[in-house]
C-alpha cells in the first residue's frame, strides 16, 4: 500500500507496484484484490487503469489494513468472538486478554499508513533489548548458612 502513497492521484498497475516493492506480481495482485474488497484501494479499469488508495493515507489505520487482510484483531479467539472456547465461562484470564486486545487495537488505530512512511528518529538500543532477553542470574547472598559457619 505504501507504493500507492507517493503519487496518490495516479493509479498504478499490479506489475508496477510489484516492481516497486520487489515482490512477485501474483502475490501483489492477490493482496490488491483483498484490499479492494476491504475498501482500502480502488481498482480502475481501462488503459489508464490500476489501483489507487480509496482514501488519504492519513485516514487508513493499521487496524483497517489488518482487518482487510486477516479479519478482526484478536490476541485470543475469545477476545474477538465469544462462544468459541468451552472454557470461556470459567476462564480466569479472559477479561485480561480482552483488555490486552483492546490496548493493541487502540495503538494500531492511532498509527496510519502515512505514519508508516515517516521515519522514526529514535535510535534502537540493542544492548537494552539483549539485556532484557538474558535470564537474570542469582546474586550471591551476604548471609551464610549454619553449615558454612561450622
Amino acid at each position: 500500500m505504501t507504493a500507492l502513497i507517493h503519487d496518490a492521484e495516479t493509479s498504478r498497475s499490479a506489475p508496477e507496484i510489484a516492481a516497486a516493492i520487489h515482490a512477485p506480481v501474483p502475490t501483489v495482485s492477490k493482496i490488491l484484490k483483498i484490499l479492494a474488497r476491504g475498501g482500502l484501494v480502488v481498482s480502475l479499469r481501462g488503459a489508464r487503469g490500476g489501483y489507487l488508495l480509496a482514501r488519504p493515507a492519513g485516514q487508513i489505520s493499521l487496524v483497517d489494513i489488518i482487518d482487510a487482510m486477516d479479519g478482526p484483531i484478536g490476541m485470543t479467539e475469545c477476545s474477538v468472538t465469544p462462544g468459541l472456547c468451552a472454557q470461556e465461562s470459567a476462564c480466569a484470564v479472559r477479561a485480561n486478554w480482552q483488555r490486552i486486545n483492546q490496548a493493541v487495537i487502540g495503538v494500531l488505530q492511532n498509527i496510519t499508513l502515512a505514519d508508516m512512511l515517516t521515519p522514526v528518529n529514535r535510535p534502537v538500543n540493542a544492548s537494552a533489548i539483549m539485556l532484557a532477553r538474558t535470564p537474570k542470574q542469582a546474586s550471591p547472598t551476604a548471609t551464610t548458612t549454619q553449615e558454612e559457619e561450622a
